[in-house]
């Protein structure tokens, strides 16, 4: 196997590194504005109907207008990616493999320029935007080497007089909708896994970040992907999204997103329609309510440093950031106060400057993140933050609430906002007890020099990604496979050595010689 290790990240500290971010700004404000078509089958559709997408940080500065797909062009859509499926899932997987590789390549001299539209598109500061586009990078180099692996079956025995075999071979048409805030990282990787197993594609953008994976769609094709494997129908769920989950010919759904909507689609693709000859798979990450445990001998000053960058980092926009501490109590005020200090330094305000925290993702999301921090006020004691900013952008200042019980509404719901949450445990069993009692089991940290700590927590805390003497957010394409259990979704673990396997079914084949 080809050798694999991550695409670094840009160290922004360096002159030159800020004057190539600056370059990439310079370049996406060439094509701010524009109007851009579904693509099915390779042609390009300007519909009537169009979405804005605008920059989040400044809300009158339009990135593009998105034409947005119907029902007619749903079922398009569908029929060119059944009959492309028939040929794209016989080529061979060196073939589909080197897509992904020569897309990867573009991705990386075009780096800067990815990066800056997120700046712009999703509000994304530099450190973080540059991070999902590395990811992005990522899951295309991980997932052509896996899939090379993937070439020749697995092992299986034979007799005398008899041959076996065990292959693996594609499932069909498949709905991938992904999310807006890793918009390119999730989107890139979720359509590759599986275009590159040799299934055709349905790719629903999210509607605030849709121009980034009309981008991407452009990179496939230049790095030579076939017309009609994947089709680019950006649109409304009450438009396409439950019709195509629903679709008789839909063979599965890769989704990330909300915990409500993945379970609204586990069950629309539960029922089988008329006609239907498969049952759906349905690849699902929903979401989490993410815990660090700091324990009494933890070092106070990393435990602060994690908790801060885990709660804050993207404006705790991502389903793996830490909303909840719970502390000992013996160190739990001490730990309190070095979080406080932290988040004071922290600067919040347009990513197009190097700052540490951009906007939140639209009104919707601020209106949800202000209701969450009234109900802080009553259930706790705000330490620092609950104010926010919606003149010319989406913008919520760090929020650090104390003084409550771990089954607050504030500990126990998703709110996808800068806000964490501290209560306190009387030990270390009762933390870790504390920790699971939530709906959500997706990340966790512990911060323990204790040994036996660690061990108890390898085996008790119930999360499908656990990190020690870290934060919880950062897990890097093969070497942290990232997916939950419990209403975090499927345990599908995205950037892991099972993943693509999801996306393919085993045939036996017994030959009599």
């Amino acid at each position: 196997m080809i050798p694999y290790r991550h695409e670094p990240f840009t160290d922004f500290s360096k002159e030159e590194n800020r004057k190539k971010l600056d370059s990439g700004l310079e370049t996406v404000s060439e094509y701010l504005g524009k109007e851009y078509p579904l693509i099915i089958n390779g042609e390009r559709i300007y519909t009537e109907k169009k979405l804005e997408s605008y920059n989040p940080a400044q809300k009158s500065e339009t990135i593009g207008y998105m034409s947005q797909a119907g029902r007619e062009d749903a079922d398009r859509a569908m029929e060119a990616a059944k009959e492309t499926f028939k040929t794209w899932r016989k080529h061979s997987f060196e073939f589909r493999s080197d897509v992904l590789f020569k897309a990867a390549a573009i991705i990386r001299k075009r780096k800067f320029e990815f990066s800056a539209l997120l700046v712009k598109e999703a509000g994304k500061p530099w450190n973080e935007a540059d991070a999902d586009t590395a990811e992005a990078i990522d899951f295309l180099e991980y997932y052509g080497r896996k899939q090379l692996e993937l070439k020749d079956g697995a092992y299986v025995e034979s007799r005398p007089g008899e041959y076996n075999q065990f292959n693996y071979i594609s499932l069909g048409v498949g709905l991938v909708i992904s999310p807006w805030n890793f918009a390119f990282a999730i989107m890139a990787g979720t359509t590759a896994a599986a275009l590159v197993t040799g299934n055709t594609v349905l790719l629903k953008p999210s509607s605030r970040t849709p121009i980034v994976a009309y981008k991407f769609i452009e990179v496939l094709e230049e790095a030579g992907m076939p017309a009609g494997v994947v089709n680019f129908i950006p649109g409304s769920s009450r438009d396409i999204g439950d019709y195509l989950v629903e679709h008789k010919d839909t063979a599965f759904i890769s989704f990330t997103g909300s915990r409500d909507v993945g379970v609204s689609i586990y069950e629309k693709a539960a029922k089988v329609q008329d006609g239907q000859v498969n049952l759906k798979r349905v690849i699902a990450e929903m979401g989490g309510k993410d815990t660090i445990v700091v324990d009494s001998d933890a070092d106070l000053e990393l435990a602060a440093d994690s908790i801060v960058k885990s709660a804050f980092g993207f404006s705790g926009q991502k389903c793996s950031a830490c909303s909840r501490v719970i502390a000992l109590s013996d160190i739990h005020d001490e730990l309190l106060e070095k979080v406080v200090a932290k988040t004071k330094d922290l600067t919040v305000g347009n990513p197009e400057s190097d700052i540490y925290m951009g906007p939140v993702i639209d009104d919707a999301s601020l209106e949800k993140i202000e209701k969450y921090i009234e109900i802080g006020k009553q259930e706790g004691k705000l330490e620092i933050g609950g104010t926010t900013d919606n003149e010319t952008g989406h913008f919520v200042n760090p929020t650090v609430f104390s003084g409550l019980k771990h089954n607050d509404r504030v500990m126990q719901e998703e709110i996808f906002g800068p806000v964490v949450g501290f209560a306190k445990a009387d030990n270390f069993d009762q933390a870790i007890e504390f920790a699971n009692d939530t709906d959500y089991g997706l990340t966790g940290a512990v911060l323990t020099k204790n040994r036996a700590h660690i061990e108890q927590a390898r085996e008790d805390f119930h999360v499908g990604n656990l990190y020690f003497n870290r934060g919880c957010t950062g897990a890097i394409v093969g070497y942290q496979a990232f997916g939950g259990f419990k209403m975090s979704g499927t345990d599908s673990k995205a950037g892991g050595p099972d993943y693509l396997l999801l996306h393919m079914q085993g045939k036996t084949t017994s030959e009599m010689l």
